[in-house]
């Protein structure tokens, strides 16, 4: 295994007004190919900050970010974008689609950015959408969803450039704990069977047993960091 993602010494600090907030405090850790890693903390800890710097959504005060080797200080906003949209899916707890758009049509949307054929984004597109298990749902808009479903659809929007990465914020944050745990066995398949490295933020330590690493922040800097064994294997009913 490759280093994926390689951190050293990361800070960040926001300025606002004559009072300074450093969210990050010199973060060093290297998270490798095909890992599924839990980032966990209280608020205010550093984590979302932390995920928005691997997402290439913020630049670091200071420190190194590498991703495949790539560093993003020197680029440029389209360059960044690209670079977003080729390697890094995101995954967030609002879901964030668009209301007025079918199923298939929002997992097209990074596909549109990347110019891609109109066709081959409606095969891809069905393609990632049969990955969550929703054959047969792709015309449906997001408010004819269950919470679970409109998640599954998030989740095939992420996948379906082929990413090195799924970056997932809060990913189960609103849905019931059956329905959290179809989501993680999503991810964990995923994770296992295309080597997808998944980076997630919860608050939910019976969520984070399903990773195989947990990094714990607390006031910016890692205070904890470590494998998990026995990562917990989710089905689809729930968990095994």
């Amino acid at each position: 295994m490759d280093a994926l993602i390689h951190v050293q010494d990361l800070t960040k600090i926001y300025q606002f007004g004559e009072i300074e907030v450093r969210a990050l405090c010199g973060v060093s850790l290297s998270i490798q190919r095909g890992d599924f890693v839990a980032i966990m903390g209280p608020s205010g800890s550093g984590k979302s900050t932390f995920m928005n710097i691997l997402g290439f959504l913020d630049q670091p005060t200071h420190g190194e970010y590498l991703l495949e080797g790539i560093r993003g200080e020197n680029l440029s906003r389209d360059q960044l974008a690209e670079i977003r949209n080729r390697k890094i899916g995101f995954v967030f707890q609002g879901f964030n689609l668009l209301a007025r758009t079918s199923a298939l049509e929002n997992v097209e949307l990074p596909m549109v950015y990347a110019r891609t054929s109109t066709s081959e984004r409606k095969e891809m597109a069905r393609k990632a959408l049969a990955e969550v298990s929703l054959q047969g749902r792709e015309h449906h808009h997001p408010n004819r969803l269950s919470g679970g479903e409109q998640q599954r659809v998030a989740i095939a929007r992420a996948l379906v450039n082929q990413p090195s990465i799924i970056l997932a914020d809060e990913p189960t944050g609103n849905l019931d704990s059956k329905t959290s745990g179809e989501i993680m066995a999503i991810f964990q398949r995923l994770n296992r069977d295309l080597g997808i490295t998944i980076i997630m933020i919860t608050h939910e330590p019976d969520i984070a047993l399903y990773a195989k690493r947990d990094i714990h922040f607390k006031d910016g800097v890692v205070v904890d960091d470590r494998e998990n064994p026995s990562p917990l294997i989710a089905v689809e009913g729930g968990h095994a």
